[in-house]
């Protein structure tokens, strides 16, 4: 099992998207606000190592957030 331990993963969760110009961009300041293509109940995407593996969904427990996995996608080995 050592191992195993020892591999790196890098996991990414993806909330949602948008495309905007390079100049809005750059204008944006602390703060900001940017509108994805999600809404708050809509499945999360679980990426490893820039590969889609799962989607879940946000869960909030005792003041802390977390991403519950829903399903593997069939890619998963």
């Amino acid at each position: 099992m050592s191992i195993v331990e020892n591999i790196d993963v890098d996991i990414k969760v993806e909330l949602g998207a948008t495309m905007m110009p390079i100049h809005h961009v750059l204008r944006l300041g602390r703060g900001a606000v940017i509108e994805l293509d999600a809404g708050e109940d809509d499945p999360m995407k679980i990426f490893g190592n820039n590969k889609l593996i799962a989607v879940g969904e946000i869960r909030i427990v005792d003041g802390r957030l977390s991403i519950e996995v829903t399903q593997k996608t069939s890619e998963v080995v």
